[in-house]
């Protein structure tokens, strides 16, 4: 009796089913977990931080405004178009797009892609900037700072300061969503890292009603970001990074759990994340977490049944109450209700 009482199916099966019932719950509604690690993790999770562009926004981007600084319009256009055509980034896509004329790939003679500042080619000889006010600084391009709200990209050619265009974002329809469910489940700190300037960057955080937001960052500093948020935090207070950029994979390799946008999101985002978000919806998030929730409890009733039954069980065969009926009940029949608990994760 005391040997069939004490094997360990109930827990043996019902505990790694539980699991793989919550990560198949997860798929269902779009979440890909990467392993029940992951999955328990989560549950965990005090602090989400987000990026930006194609995370809380939909990094659609459109041109909202063309200033020329001594050419025309046409001739800024076609300049930053020449500059963006051999970048992926959205916002180089939505100025080619702008453009809607052919481009000669041969003219292109020399590209250069300088993260987090811009872009360097070389176009029927002249030497063209695309980027941020970054990369006017660090080119030394005398240029005149704009206070337009959007993603501001200037122009320079052959070191002269040319003009600007701002392009525009919008944020994705269930972001305002996602922060709401995030603090109803629990989550004590909404954080958003971008490298895009303060003033976009504030109203966007304004508009979510994020607790704290730190702008015009390069990919390193947003891992150092990541650092300073661990700082005085213990083994259980666990944070997750959110992003869908190339520039975003160290961070998520960082984060105790990195998720990643797997519809817009590029290759090395995804491959670095723990959880992917098919559909991009970051109110996803909250559903992932409450997911994790779940099964946890669920996880520690099989543990806590199995166990105090068999305790029970044994108690009562040392005292000479209990037989092999009750032997079998505490073995397969707890190991049934276990499973079946279990279950209840999908």
């Amino acid at each position: 009796v005391f040997l069939v009482v004490s094997c360990p199916c109930a827990l043996v099966l019902s505990i790694p089913l539980s699991f793989f019932s919550g990560i198949g719950n997860s798929s269902k509604h779009g979440i890909l977990i990467k392993g029940s690690n992951y999955l328990e993790a989560l549950k965990n999770v005090d602090t989400v931080v987000f990026d930006k562009t194609g995370t809380l926004t939909k990094g659609v981007f459109k041109v909202t405004k063309v200033s020329p600084v001594g050419i025309s319009e046409k001739e800024l256009i076609e300049y930053a178009a020449y500059a963006e055509v051999n970048s992926n980034h959205p916002i180089a896509k939505s100025i080619v797009n702008y453009y809607k004329e052919s481009i000669d790939l041969e003219k292109i003679t020399y590209f250069e892609e300088i993260a987090a500042h811009g872009i360097k080619v070389k176009y029927n000889d002249l030497h063209i900037l695309a980027g941020n006010d970054k990369l006017m600084s660090s080119e030394n391009i005398l240029y005149f700072k704009t206070d337009d709200i959007g993603t501001v990209v200037y122009i320079a050619v052959n070191g002269a300061y040319r003009g600007y265009i701002v392009i525009s974002d919008e944020i994705k329809e269930d972001s305002k969503e996602a922060i709401a469910k995030l603090k109803q489940i629990g989550i004590k700190q909404t954080v958003m890292l971008t490298g895009d300037n303060k003033k976009v960057a504030d109203a966007v955080a304004g508009e979510l009603k994020l607790d704290k937001v730190y702008s015009n960052l390069l990919p390193d500093e947003k891992v150092e970001k990541i650092e300073e948020i661990y700082k005085g935090r213990t083994e259980k207070q666990k944070v997750a990074f959110v992003g869908d950029g190339i520039n975003d994979a160290p961070v998520l390799a960082r984060a105790d759990v990195g998720i990643a946008m797997g519809g817009l999101g590029s290759d090395a985002a995804i491959e670095a994340a723990d959880v992917v978000i098919m559909n991009d919806e970051p109110s996803q998030i909250a559903k992932a977490i409450a997911i994790s929730k779940k099964t946890s409890r669920i996880v520690w009733q099989n543990i806590i049944f199995a166990l105090a039954v068999k305790v029970i069980v044994l108690a009562a065969t040392a005292g000479g109450v209990s037989n092999m009926w009750e032997a079998v009940f505490a073995d397969v029949g707890v190991a049934l209700i276990a499973v079946l608990n279990a279950m209840r994760a999908m």
